[in-house]
């Protein structure tokens, strides 16, 4: 059987892809993969499974929803394995979401010990980072840290 028709137990598909067989069933559940039955109901997953998983981990793991990782599944071929192409077209249209992610996380890293706009007005900083919490004139939240900019320029 060529590798790309060969099916796999959902037991296969959990070690290979290092996660439990829960997730695997929740996944299917959501939409996010999709599996064939035998005639005694057990689930086979193709071979392409194992990626779209591997995909749902790792954007999971940056933070993105199932809402957001389905919408991007919906837009590979279910009648055939996608192909770099198809990862690829996905990959550009996920590109900005990440790279502000990517902004969002540096930002946290270099300014958690600062002020981050919340309004807070309780560390003695706060005084020469937000005086007076003018970071509340931005609105809500941790303005800083969401890309407004401080008054001194720093931001």
């Amino acid at each position: 059987m060529p590798a790309s028709s060969r099916s796999f137990t959902i037991g296969e598909i959990a070690l290979r892809a290092g996660v439990a067989t829960s997730a695997l069933r929740f996944y299917e559940d959501e939409g996010l993969i999709h599996s064939e039955r035998t005639a005694a109901g057990h689930r086979r997953y193709r071979a392409d499974v194992l990626r779209r998983v591997s995909f749902i981990r790792t954007a999971q793991l940056v933070g993105l929803s199932l809402g957001d990782i389905r919408v991007a599944l919906s837009s590979l071929p279910d009648g055939r394995t996608p192909n770099a192409r198809d990862w690829a077209r996905l990959a550009r249209a996920w590109r900005p979401q990440l790279d502000a992610r990517i902004a969002t996380l540096t930002r946290m890293r270099d300014q958690l010990g600062e002020c981050i706009g919340c309004g807070c007005l309780s560390l003695q900083s706060c005084g020469l980072w937000n005086p007076e919490d003018v970071a509340a004139d931005l609105g809500q939240g941790p303005r800083y840290l969401l890309d407004d900019e401080r008054p001194d320029g720093v931001g």
